[in-house]
C-alpha cells in the first residue's frame, strides 16, 4: 500500500507530470494507494474510486469516472468546476 499526502503539489509541471506517469504505473501494476490530492489530472488518471471530502465529512464518493463526470453532489461539481477552470488558467499562461 503506498500512501500519498499531495504528491504533486509543490513541484513544476514537468517533474509533477513524472510523478503522475510513475503513480500511474504503479496502479496498472496493481499497487494499493490512498491519495490525498487537489489535482484532478492525477485522480482521474489513477483513480478506481474516489472519495470528496469538505471540512472532514464524506460529501460524495464512487467510481472516478463517475464523481469526475457526473457528479451527484453539488458542492463536488463546485469544486471540481474551480479546479477545471484554475487547470485551464494555467495551460494558457495565466
Amino acid at each position: 500500500v503506498l500512501l500519498c499526502d499531495e504528491p504533486t503539489s509543490a513541484l513544476d509541471p514537468e517533474l509533477a507530470q513524472e510523478v503522475v506517469d510513475v503513480l500511474g504505473q504503479l496502479a496498472r501494476e496493481g499497487t494499493t494507494m490512498v491519495m490525498a490530492t487537489h489535482d484532478l489530472r492525477l485522480a482521474s488518471k489513477i483513480a478506481e474510486e474516489v472519495v470528496f471530502l469538505d471540512a472532514g465529512a464524506i460529501v460524495e464518493k464512487g467510481l472516478a469516472s463517475v464523481v469526475f463526470d457526473n457528479p451527484e453532489r453539488e458542492r463536488t461539481k463546485r469544486f471540481i468546476a474551480s479546479l477545471r477552470q484554475e487547470e485551464a488558467q494555467k495551460d494558457e499562461g495565466g
